[in-house]
C-alpha cells in the first residue's frame, strides 16, 4: 500500500481511446483488438491468496513470468527493484519523457517502463511502473532463507481504466479488454450483498463511508493491507482502549511500526453493520495525505483484506462499488 503519487498520472480517457493518457508520459496502450465480432470482451484471471493474506495474480513482464500483488491501495503499478534486471526494466534517464523518480511515502523511487505487461490475453505496452524495494514482504523459509511473495504490484492505474471486478469468494479478477464495450461485467451474482459507493480521491485511492462506534468516518479500500487498520490519533480521540501486541506493520519506504489492538463495539461500512471487531491500530500519517485524516468525516483507516474476505467482498471499479454481505 502506498498513496503519495503526484497527480500527473491521468487515466480517465481509456474507455474512449483504449489508452490511459498520462500527462507528459508515454501512452499505456492496449494491444489492438481483433474485429468486434471476434474479440473477447473480458479476461478472467484466477487469484491466489498468499501466506500474508495478499491476493496474487500471474502475469508476464517483457515476456517473462511474474507474480503481482493486486493492491487497490496502490495508485501506480510497481516492480520489485531486485527483479528489475531480470525483467529488463532499467531506470529511465533524466532526459526521459517521464519523471525519472517519484516521491512515495517520503522517499524517492526510480521509474521504469515495461515494454509489455501481459495479463492473460490482455497486453499492455509501454507501461510506466515504479521500482520499489519489496524486501519487507518476504518471510523466512524453512531453510533459513527469504521467500519471495511477489515480483511487483498491480495497482489502480491499471485496475480502474480496465474496469476490473475483484471477487473474494471466487478468487477471480476480471478485466474488460475493450473498455468501449458498454455494460457491466457479466456473470456476477450480487444477491444478498449490500452495495457501498466508493469515492475516488485525487490520488486515485478508493474510499467508502462508514462509522466507528457511532462516529462517521471513511475507510480506504486496500487489498494490499493484510488486515483492517485504524489511525492511532483517530482511536485516541475517541478514547478507545488499546492493547499492545507483538505484531508489526510495514509499508513501502516505511519503517516497521508496532500494531496495537482496539475493540470496536460498533463498526459499519455503508449500511452493513459489522458489529464488534478487533482491529489493528497504527499511525497512518505517512500513508494517507492531503488532509484526509482531518477531513469531515475523517479517513479513519484502511479496510483490509481480512475483513474484505470475511464479508465476501466484490470490488467493481467500473461502477465504483463495493459489495459486501454477512
Amino acid at each position: 500500500m502506498f498513496t503519495d503519487i503526484p497527480l500527473f498520472f491521468w487515466r480517465k480517457n481509456l474507455a474512449a481511446l483504449l489508452i490511459a493518457l498520462v500527462v507528459a508520459l508515454p501512452a499505456l496502450a492496449v494491444a489492438r483488438p481483433p474485429a468486434r465480432d471476434e474479440a473477447p470482451q473480458y479476461e478472467a484471471l484466477p487469484l491466489v491468496r498468499s501466506s500474508q493474506n495478499h491476493l496474487l495474480v500471474r502475469a508476464e513482464i517483457n515476456g517473462k513470468p511474474a507474480v503481482l500483488l493486486v493492491d487497490t491501495g496502490a495508485p501506480l503499478s510497481a516492480v520489485a527493484i531486485d527483479r528489475a534486471t531480470h525483467f529488463g526494466m532499467n531506470p529511465v534517464s533524466a532526459k526521459s519523457k517521464i519523471p525519472s523518480r517519484l516521491n512515495i511515502n517520503g522517499a524517492f523511487n526510480a521509474m521504469s517502463i515495461a515494454r509489455s505487461l501481459r495479463l492473460g490475453a490482455l497486453n499492455l505496452v509501454d507501461e510506466a511502473m515504479v521500482l520499489i524495494d519489496f524486501s519487507y514482504l518476504r518471510q523466512s523459509s524453512k531453510d533459513g532463507g527469504q521467500e519471495r511473495e511477489s515480483d511487483g504490484i498491480l495497482g489502480t492505474d491499471i485496475l480502474s481504466p480496465l474496469m476490473a471486478v475483484l471477487d473474494y469468494d471466487r478468487m477471480l479478477l476480471v478485466l474488460k479488454i475493450d473498455p468501449r464495450v458498454s455494460g457491466s461485467v457479466p456473470g456476477f451474482n450480487f444477491r444478498g450483498h449490500r452495495r457501498v459507493r466508493m469515492r475516488e480521491s485525487e490520488g486515485y485511492n478508493l474510499y467508502v463511508d462508514g462509522s466507528v462506534n457511532g462516529t462517521k468516518a471513511r475507510l480506504m479500500v486496500d487489498t494490499g493491507a493484510f488486515a483492517t487498520l485504524l489511525h492511532s490519533q483517530f482511536v485516541l480521540r475517541m478514547k478507545i482502549p488499546l492493547r499492545q501486541t507483538q505484531f508489526k506493520s510495514v509499508g513501502v519506504n516505511l519503517a516497521q511500526s508496532r500494531v496495537r489492538l482496539a475493540n470496536i463495539t460498533r463498526f459499519s461500512v455503508g449500511s452493513l453493520d459489522m458489529q464488534s471487531h478487533r482491529v489493528g491500530v497504527i499511525n497512518l500519517e505517512r500513508l494517507i495525505h492531503g488532509g484526509l485524516l482531518d477531513a469531515s468525516p475523517p479517513v479513519a483507516g484502511l479496510l483490509g483484506s481480512e475483513m474484505l474476505a470475511r464479508y465476501h467482498a466484490i470490488i467493481d471499479f467500473g461502477t465504483k462499488s463495493l459489495y459486501l454481505k454477512n
